[in-house]
């Protein structure tokens, strides 16, 4: 039997509800079967089904970028401008992606303003005598996952064939933490899991794959952490 078309001024908004909440699993049970009978004989239903699968998706990704809410929101307005008039069911897409954008933005706002997190310190770390031509700099940041140490070092030869530059953070009573290895100083990324108001001092040593996890004590870079 051929679908039956319901007027949409009387039953689109119920039909597109339920389409949404098929696409974001939320639907009750007793409704997802013969809904999905009706998109499955309806390539117009199957259609929009598929945008409502795309905004919730293109949402749930909003929510878990808290930390770039302008990229996302660059994201959403050029989503946005695809076609001058979306349709109805568009609509509610990019409604439910603004959505996600204005939340991330104000977890976003909270996160940097608490204190608790986008806490950052700047480090400069000065050569040695094993590499007196090396300087290099460190910002680290505190984030919800530890804290993000972006190094920038000069001067420093590229290890390879097992040997490489391990970054360490060291407190006052000499216990050091490894926060990451890495093969040449520009642009690296490293994470640590104890606070650098605690372990205040940022060295970079040469290692090799030995088996042996303690530092070397070659070091080649030394800065403090400003508290």
């Amino acid at each position: 039997m051929p679908l039956r078309r319901r007027p949409r001024d009387e039953n689109g908004g119920q039909e597109l509800a339920e389409l949404a909440a098929l696409a974001d699993g939320s639907l009750a049970p007793e409704r997802r079967a013969a809904l999905e009978a009706r998109v499955a004989a309806s390539p117009e239903l199957a259609d929009r089904l598929a945008e409502q699968q795309r905004a919730v998706t293109l949402a749930r990704s909003a929510a878990a970028e808290v930390e770039a809410p302008a990229a996302l929101r660059t994201r959403v307005d050029a989503r946005r401008h695809e076609r001058r008039r979306p349709r109805p069911s568009r609509l509610v897409a990019i409604g439910a992606a603004a959505a996600a954008v204005a939340a991330a933005i104000g977890i976003g706002v909270g996160v940097f303003g608490s204190g608790t997190s986008g806490e950052s310190f700047h480090s400069a770390l000065a050569a040695t005598d094993l590499a007196p031509g090396a300087n290099g700099e460190a910002t680290l940041t505190k984030t919800s996952s530890g804290w993000r140490i972006e190094l920038d070092a000069t001067g420093l030869p590229r290890l390879e064939g097992g040997r490489f530059y391990e970054a360490w953070l060291r407190n006052r009573a000499g216990v050091l933490v490894p926060v990451g290895t890495f093969n040449e100083g520009r642009k690296v990324t490293l994470w640590a899991g104890v606070s650098p108001q605690n372990f205040t001092t940022l060295t970079v040593t040469r290692e090799q794959a030995d088996g042996d996890q303690a530092s070397s004590g070659q070091k080649v870079l030394v800065g403090n952490v400003p508290s």
